[in-house]
């Protein structure tokens, strides 16, 4: 069966190109578009499909109908994953839509639609239940609610917190080596100096990685409260 999308933005050229970008991906259908919240909850209420591609900002209020659009399916459609788009990298967005849970989530840049594979990923993640992160969108989460001067994150360097926040979203070395166009031996540097720099250096390797990636979610108050 394939993956079956939703996608909405008012823009009809946009519409467009994204439609027939992802009508070529084996295994993917696009079996609707909207310009508006209110045409894309039609949609979704009608198609049932598998996960939802929407701008962040559209009709009425051009605003932020994605997030909007992404609550409201998430609460009505649990099972259906949304990712939304976004021209920028905005962390009181992130926060909004994310608040509650990630789970069935992703929060791209609009950039990330040229590369048709990322897209892709993003919309088969949510659509499983996963989370969909862009690097940069993390970065704007860290930079904005980074916590007072007494964070041992505030020790890393701008690199070393783009490698933990990949971290944090379950990637290997590999994958973060990838996405950041750098060898994996750097990577393994970058990791090794914030196991260092949080003063976890000396813990087993497991518990070390897992301890750096809690200490991350808990100064972004992305810690669910026992």
């Amino acid at each position: 069966m394939p993956l079956r999308v939703i996608f909405a933005d008012d823009d009809y050229l946009v519409r467009e190109g994204v439609t027939a970008l992802l009508g070529r991906v084996d295994g993917l259908e696009v079996v609707e578009t909207a310009a508006d919240l209110p045409g894309l909850l039609a949609a979704v209420d009608e198609h049932r499909p598998d996960a939802v591609l929407t701008d962040i900002r559209m009709p009425p209020t051009g605003t932020d109908e994605g997030i909007r659009a992404a609550k409201a399916i998430r609460r009505d459609h649990p099972d259906i994953g949304v990712v939304v788009l976004s021209q920028h990298a905005e962390g009181d967005y992130a926060y909004e839509l994310l608040g509650e849970s990630a789970e069935g989530l992703g929060y791209l840049l609009k950039e990330r639609v040229a590369h048709v594979d990322e897209l892709v990923r993003a919309l088969e993640d949510t659509a499983r239940g996963g989370s969909a992160l862009d690097p940069k969108v993390v970065g704007a989460l860290l930079a904005e609610r980074r916590r007072a001067a007494g964070s041992p994150l505030n020790l890393l360097s701008e690199r070393e917190r783009e490698v933990l926040a990949l971290m944090a979203e379950g990637k290997n070395n590999a994958r973060i080596a990838t996405e950041l166009a750098v060898s994996l031996r750097a990577v393994e540097k970058h990791i090794n100096a914030i196991f260092s720099k949080l003063g976890i250096a000396g813990e087993p390797v497991v518990h070390r990685r897992v301890k750096a990636v809690l200490l991350f979610l808990d100064d972004e108050g992305l810690l669910a409260p026992n």
